[in-house]
């Protein structure tokens, strides 16, 4: 009888955007168990449907070679447009993560933010002949599109240099939040690592020019607590603070000297 390892392998990847897509189950799992998102169960389909419980958003996995594999689709509400976003399959969980997250936080929203400002302070550059920016190593690509294609949308690549191939593509359109799309480019200029285990480990390149891996041994109660303990973190967002009871009120001595 074989024993469990206590260990397993695993790659802290860098830089992010081409770690490859990881494991979906970082997004749909704390969706469900921490915020309340209902899924309808298809066996006989390989995709994933989830929706809010106001049932005004819908994500939707949908493997798909050709297209993007995550949607995300928002009702309209007051003040605001129905809206989408939607990402590649090679996109990393931990970016579309931090739109989901940001989403479903139940503090009310900051003021719109600026999609750019996170890749100026990361030394991105201005990219040359069109409107958007370009991340230190040439290989992701930020820009707001404007009335040739889809007025207002935003878009940001990832590509490898070598034959100029897009590795993944994310896509909000004209009317979603700008602070969504300004979480999801503060995520992506995010230097530190992403973990890969062995099952998902498919990146997109091993150019060492272009990807740095540091292999190691973790715990495997480490790798398989990481997940719940996210699931945790989101699911205390809803949680009210407990209620402190109030001091007993103290009545003042009373004077018993008599005059």
């Amino acid at each position: 009888m074989s024993v469990p390892p206590d260990t397993v392998e695993v790659d802290f990847v860098t830089p992010r955007h081409l770690a490859g897509g990881g494991n979906p189950s970082w997004i749909t799992v704390p969706l469900h168990h921490a915020c309340g998102w209902s899924h309808g169960n298809d066996p006989l389909m390989p995709r994933v449907l989830l929706s809010s419980p106001d049932q005004k958003a819908l994500l939707r996995l949908d493997p798909d070679p050709e297209g993007q594999w995550w949607t995300l689709h928002h009702a309209p509400a007051p003040g605001q447009p129905a809206w989408y976003a939607s990402f590649g399959g090679h996109t990393p969980v931990e970016l579309i993560a931090t739109v989901t997250d940001t989403l479903t936080d139940p503090a009310p929203a900051k003021a719109p933010s600026d999609p750019y400002e996170p890749l100026r302070q990361a030394a991105w550059t201005p990219s040359a002949g069109a409107p958007g920016f370009v991340s230190p190593d040439g290989t992701a690509y930020v820009q707001r599109l404007g009335k040739e294609e889809e007025p207002g949308a935003w878009f940001i690549t990832s590509t490898l240099i070598q034959g100029n191939r897009r590795v993944w593509q994310a896509r909000f359109g004209e009317h979603t939040p700008t602070h969504l799309v300004a979480a999801f480019t503060t995520a992506l200029t995010d230097p530190s690592p992403v973990l890969r285990t062995a099952g998902t480990r498919r990146l997109p390149t091993y150019d060492p020019k272009l990807v740095t891996r540091r292999t190691t041994d973790v715990p495997v109660e480490l790798v398989a607590y990481a997940l719940e303990e996210r699931v945790q973190s989101l699911a205390a967002r809803h949680t009210p603070a407990p209620t402190l009871p109030s001091p007993p009120r103290r009545t003042p001595p009373t004077n018993s000297r008599s005059r």
